[in-house]
């Protein structure tokens, strides 16, 4: 009988089992498109999300993939209030119109402006009686009156240039540039403030072209989710998250499919719900009508669910089975886990994703929240999986289960990942390769990459023949490193 079971079993292969094959080709990196889809609803310009794990994605790493194409995913291991605020933070960090403005009155006293512009880290106040932009107050106003005991209306700006809210950012530029001013309250019919236009969110639209941004122009962001967590979700829905990530280490809990109907029927965002190996668990959750699929059970660097539970697929074959289900019903799949390089991207994607998901290709960077440690004069910041016992002890994540007493089975481990610098830089080389390998197979497109890529299985001396060797590494170049850390 068990005999018989393991004839029958199937064979996976992951990321390192295959290679793409070359083919014949016109195309060169520089003109390929790496626009995909997030969701049934949602673009974006390159096709990397961050993974929502305490050490990858708070609000500064997606406001940098954001701007750069991609999206970041805030995690859940906090309140959910901090983590709105997160989500707060990124949609109030550049937009066309900022209209949830900060607002000071004319009595209000210059000490107290300071402080409110100091904890926002803005660097002007429209100033408003009874509705009406009656004047503001800026920098220049207030540069040497650090201990004044006096009101906003003594030192306000009271002749203010005003624009119509249905300004286009030509003509605001137009006017700022001719009055010389860096803001640009706009003001309805009856006086009545409605928003403001500012230099610096113009200019940075300007500086990142391939930014993704919702329809007022604010950047996209999204934020994770318990499977049963209901009131986080509408929370971050109310904070102007554009997806929700239904976050679970079994996508396939029949309970957490029926909350996800649940929650589909209650919030009105796009949902990707996850994780997930198979074609029948990419079939139920689809019966949940999700938006995305996340897939992937145990490939990521901090994860033990394949040691601890011997459970999972490997995630090349784990991709291949999900995205062969999903494309019958036009759902993208998030590949998530177990890439370690930019050719892994292009296996991914031709495999049948439309974008991955990173852990620890982000986690070194500027952006990530972890700590930054020196071990052995090397710079590294802190990287754990969201099943690590600190991750699951200092937080409140209830992905495995922790229990009343404190105790649980850690399904992740905690660890440490190269510094690496600005985030930009790795995803310059991340998709270099992905647009490098597009155009080996003749792809000038994601969409023609999933359908043009041929896999060869390689062996184990296939793999050592792909990397470096017979050399002694003299230096490491920014996109490839076979160090074990």
């Amino acid at each position: 009988m068990f005999i018989s079971k393991l004839e029958r079993a199937a064979m996976g292969y992951t990321y390192d089992d295959v290679l793409l094959i070359p083919g014949p080709s016109r195309i060169e990196p520089k003109g390929v498109s790496v626009e995909s889809a997030l969701t049934r609803h949602i673009k974006l310009n390159i096709p990397i999300v961050s993974s929502p794990m305490d050490t990858v994605s708070e609000a500064e790493m997606a406001i940098a993939l954001a701007r750069l194409g991609g999206i970041g995913i805030i995690h859940r291991n906090n309140k959910k209030e901090v983590q709105a605020e997160m989500i707060q933070k990124v949609k109030r960090e550049e937009s066309l119109i900022i209209r949830d403005l900060y607002t000071v009155s004319p009595e209000t006293s210059i000490q107290d402006a300071i402080k409110l512009m100091k904890e926002k880290r803005i660097a002007g106040l429209p100033v408003i009686l009874n509705n009406k932009l009656v004047g503001i107050l800026t920098n220049r106003d207030i540069r040497f009156l650090k201990e004044s005991v006096q009101r906003v209306q003594d030192v306000m700006t009271k002749e203010v240039v005003t624009g119509n809210v249905d300004f286009s950012m030509e003509q605001a530029l137009e006017i700022m540039n001719r009055k010389k001013i860096e803001k640009l309250p706009l003001v309805d019919g009856s006086g009545n403030l409605v928003g403001l236009i500012t230099a610096k969110d113009i200019m940075k639209r300007e500086q990142y072209p391939l930014a993704v941004r919702d329809e007022e122009g604010k950047l996209l962001v999204g934020g994770a989710v318990g499977a049963f967590d209901m009131e986080r979700a509408k929370k971050l829905q109310e904070a102007g998250a554009d997806v929700i990530v239904v976050d679970s280490a079994h996508g396939h809990n029949l309970d957490l499919i029926d909350s996800v109907k649940r929650m589909k029927r209650e919030i009105d965002i796009d949902i990707i719900a996850g994780n997930i190996a198979t074609s029948q668990a990419a079939e139920d959750l689809i019966s949940a009508e999700v938006d995305g699929i996340r897939t992937g059970v145990g490939p990521g660097s901090i994860c033990t669910t394949r040691i601890v539970a011997g459970i999972g697929v490997p995630q090349l074959t784990a991709v291949a089975q999900t995205a062969e289900t999903a494309e019958k019903h036009g759902i993208p799949i998030v590949a998530d886990g177990g890439i370690r390089y930019s050719g892994d991207i292009v296996k991914a994607i031709a495999a049948g994703a439309s974008s991955v998901m990173l852990g620890s290709l982000l986690a070194g960077t500027d952006e990530a929240p972890g700590t930054e440690i020196n071990i052995s004069g090397r710079r590294y910041k802190t990287y754990r999986g969201m099943g690590s016992l600190g991750a699951v002890m200092g937080g409140e994540n209830d992905r495995y289960g922790k229990l009343g007493s404190g105790k649980f089975v850690p399904e992740g481990v905690e660890g440490a990942v190269p510094y690496k610098g600005k985030v930009a830089d790795t995803v310059f080389q991340l998709i270099g390769g992905l647009k490098s390998g597009m155009g080996y197979t003749g792809s000038p497109t994601i969409a023609t990459l999933r359908e043009n890529g041929k896999f060869v299985i390689v062996t184990q001396a296939g793999i050592i023949e792909s990397h470096p060797h017979n050399v002694m590494l003299l230096s490491e170049p920014p996109n490839y490193s076979n160090r074990t850390f």
